[in-house]
């Protein structure tokens, strides 16, 4: 079981760019084109996976718009902030 994101993990999030509510964080990647922004997704999609959580996501050609929250709990916790870290260095 995953535990609740606390304020620091929030803050961690915020300070990267996720826009963060009471339930959920957001975000939206931008690649050049459409073959980057599915190669993100693929590379994204092993990771999650491997935590066994899964991101909700929504492609348009070059966009990505992305909502973490872990359904379980009802709410945001460290495997969202997990996720949130290496989305955020794989599209770097």
């Amino acid at each position: 079981m995953s535990n609740p994101l606390d304020q620091t993990g929030r803050d961690a999030l915020t300070e990267a760019g996720w826009t963060v509510e009471e339930a959920k964080a957001t975000k939206t990647f931008t690649f050049r084109n459409f073959i980057e922004a599915f190669g993100w997704m693929t590379s994204v999609a092993m990771t999650a996976e491997k935590l066994n959580h899964h991101p909700e996501w929504f492609n348009v050609y070059k966009t990505v718009e992305v909502t973490l929250t872990t359904h379980d709990t009802g709410g945001l916790t460290d495997l969202d902030l997990k996720l949130a870290q290496r989305m955020d260095a794989l599209a770097s």
